[in-house]
């Protein structure tokens, strides 16, 4: 033996401790794989608590007690609904996040908090790591609509427009930095086109502006379409990436010409760690539920769809969208008011 082996080689004691360490792991590993599955076999047990990061009456909250119920039924367990409203939506998230990741804490958000904020605001967890996504419960249709007075009636005309007349047009959003500001930003950086942004601490006010021809445009999660229908809006496309069943006829912004796809969904959400027979139990038992008759036609009234989407989708379509929107908010220095 050379004197490099005999310095570098091991003891015999030493490669008897090794083996063991790894048995010993091995049989860590399987034990530790056979307790989560027996665990996620006998879930749940109890009541499952819902955290909703909006207050009542809103898109988020009629979708959660459109499945809660049947959800419940399949389970075998309620589902509780609590409100956790406040925050731009964070406070709830942070709720959930901070919970045990058991299965009995879930959390129903508009997509926008989720892929938005942590752009926006000092997080105290990481929107992307500390969640685990579980599924996509509905796509909600966003409409580019436009004052009838506007002499436009697609959405070539708009960017024609607002390049004859620089400065000129303006349009509203509830919000800086909501997905729906996002979304004209998006629309007005590909075109290379100016417009004044407005911001309402709510729908109502920028819908009934748009109604009195005090904006010229706005991006519309669905509250417009009584006045679509009615001639007293014009509605250009929808900002999705398939044409909406509400208005089959009207083409998507990428259709348009321009690559503008909010890609916003509802969802469910838990805390990172949860158990994946678990996450993949609610997420088959959640797309079945918003797939059925009764659901889809719930969701016709507040121009949403349902989606398919497993859970490891979901989790991929959010981070896409999460970088795309980060882009967006960067270049336009678009901060939180």
């Amino acid at each position: 033996m050379s004197e490099v082996d005999s310095l570098t080689r091991r003891p015999p004691f030493m490669e008897k401790s090794m083996h063991s360490l790894i048995r010993l792991s091995i049989v860590a590993v399987v034990a530790l794989g056979v307790a989560a599955q027996s665990w996620a076999q006998t879930w749940p047990h109890k009541p499952i608590r819902t955290l909703m990061n909006v207050p009542p009456g809103s898109a988020v909250d009629v979708i959660v007690r459109i499945f809660s119920a049947p959800l419940g039924e399949a389970l075998g367990q309620p589902l509780l609904l609590d409100y956790r409203a406040g925050g731009a939506g964070n406070i709830g998230v942070e709720a959930v996040v901070k919970s045990a990741p058991d299965g009995y804490t879930l959390l129903a958000s508009a997509g926008g908090t989720m892929v938005i904020n942590s752009h926006l605001y000092k997080l105290n967890f990481d929107m992307g790591a500390d969640l685990e996504p579980v599924a996509a419960t509905a796509r909600p249709s966003i409409f580019l609509v436009v004052r009838a007075g506007l002499p436009v009636r697609s959405v070539a005309e708009l960017i024609a427009y607002a390049r004859a007349n620089p400065g000129k047009l303006n349009f509203g959003s509830p919000g800086s930095g909501t997905g729906l500001h996002i979304a004209a930003e998006m629309m007005l950086r590909m075109a290379k086109v100016q417009a004044t942004h407005v911001t309402y601490k709510g729908a109502a006010q920028m819908l009934t502006d748009l109604l009195g021809n005090q904006i010229d445009f706005m991006f519309d999660p669905g509250p417009a379409i009584p006045h679509i229908k009615s001639g007293k809006l014009r509605l250009l496309a929808a900002a999705n990436t398939a044409r909406s069943a509400i208005f089959p006829d009207t083409p998507t912004m990428s259709e348009a010409g321009l690559d503008v796809d909010v890609g916003l969904y509802h969802g469910v959400y838990a805390p990172a760690g949860t158990p994946r027979a678990i996450v993949a139990r609610l997420n088959r038992e959640i797309v079945r539920i918003m797939h059925t008759q009764e659901a889809r036609a719930a969701l016709t009234l507040i121009a949403a769809e349902p989606v398919i989407a497993s859970a490891e989708e979901f989790a991929e379509h959010q981070r896409r969208v999460r970088e795309r929107f980060g882009v967006v908010v960067r270049e336009a220095n678009i901060r939180a008011e």
